[in-house]
């Protein structure tokens, strides 16, 4: 069996040797090298071609988001992020997923041998879903000719609503389907797999680049057009509700399911018994199965349902598992999806 080679940068003498001892541990991987900055590691990558690269934030003569900048820009590789819990690396690490990293572990604030070690099997996790990936060769982006394009939505008596799920890759997928769409497009409900902690940076930058506004959903809020809805990461299901003549959100904070909370599937199959054929179901990038059992109730309960193929995945995990079982309609481009959800919704999206 052919190991997974990983070259580990951290400043941090501890964190490297326990990165060493927690990858080495599992038999499908292996650290080819370890690096205190940046600078090493360029050579390092030069020298051992790993498969999988792990970065700290904040290093010593290179800032490690300076060094993904310009890796992903001339040598492209998968990347996850070593980052500790704090509001201002939080802001780092979405800005690092912007910049083309795979996904990211956060360091436990106290005990960080014992903290790091029970998180043993989640980097595992991490490092495969990193070594199945597709890393993406970055390019400055010009102010004009980047500008995402808009949509406009003509105006539609029936009111939909819009379900996303999404993992691995998921935060720049999110971000490239929701700036296109005008300010009154259908209500959005988001499950995007991510630690307590990150989910208000990741909603902040989303709200400052798009024309929907964009939340943090807290429990009992109403669920209205013109607003998307993320469930707060690591610490409840989202679900969506009724109270009365209107769509709300419900936050639970019960088991993970999929080894995940919030999971998809939690929320796909609430929108299935509450909302029926009046839900579009799209699921995005991301390792594993979650949501594909959620979307085949969707699908059941008469809502239009889609999934993200596989070339503009950075992981062809989830959309694989809903097409596979028949529960996604179709795949399709994630270039596509803004205007595929306003068409599913019943409107008709177009470029302006």
């Amino acid at each position: 069996m052919k190991k997974i080679r990983v070259l580990c940068v951290d400043d941090s003498a501890l964190v490297r040797s326990l990165m060493v001892e927690i990858i080495n541990s599992h038999a499908d991987m292996e650290v080819v090298a370890v690096a205190p900055d940046p600078i090493i590691a360029r050579d390092l990558i030069k020298q051992y071609t790993p498969d999988v690269l792990t970065l700290d934030v904040e290093m010593p003569r290179m800032d490690g988001l300076d060094f993904l900048e310009r890796l992903m820009r001339l040598r492209p590789m998968p990347v996850v992020m070593v980052s500790s819990l704090t509001e201002r690396n939080s802001d780092i690490t979405i800005r690092a997923l912007e910049l083309g990293a795979v996904d990211f572990v956060t360091k436990p604030r106290l005990g960080l041998r014992d903290g790091l070690m029970e998180y043993s099997d989640l980097i595992a996790d991490k490092i495969r879903a990193a070594a199945m990936s597709r890393p993406r060769r970055r390019l400055e982006r010009a102010s004009t000719a980047s500008a995402p394009r808009s949509l406009t939505r003509s105006f539609s008596t029936t009111e939909k609503l819009v379900m996303i799920g999404a993992s691995t890759g998921g935060t720049e997928a999110i971000r490239q389907v929701l700036e296109p769409l005008p300010s009154n497009s259908p209500a959005i409900m988001i499950t995007q797999h991510m630690p307590a902690g990150f989910t208000r940076s990741f909603v902040e930058r989303l709200d400052s680049l798009c024309q929907v506004q964009v939340h943090e959903a807290e429990h009992g809020q109403r669920v209205l057009p013109g607003h998307v809805y993320l469930a707060p990461g690591g610490i409840a299901h989202m679900k969506l509700a009724r109270s009365g003549a209107n769509y709300v959100v419900e936050l639970e904070d019960s088991e993970p399911v999929n080894r995940h909370r919030p999971s998809v599937d939690v929320l796909f199959h609430s929108a299935a018994e509450v909302a029926g054929k009046n839900a579009v179901g799209v699921l995005l990038t991301g390792m594993g199965k979650d949501g594909a059992q959620g979307m085949l109730a969707m699908k059941k309960a008469g809502a239009a349902t889609f999934a993200q193929d596989e070339a503009s995945c950075v992981v062809f995990g989830m959309p694989r598992e809903a097409l596979a079982i028949g529960a996604a309609d179709e795949a399709v481009p994630l270039s596509e999806i803004s205007e595929r959800i306003l068409a599913s919704a019943g409107s008709f999206g177009h470029r302006v």
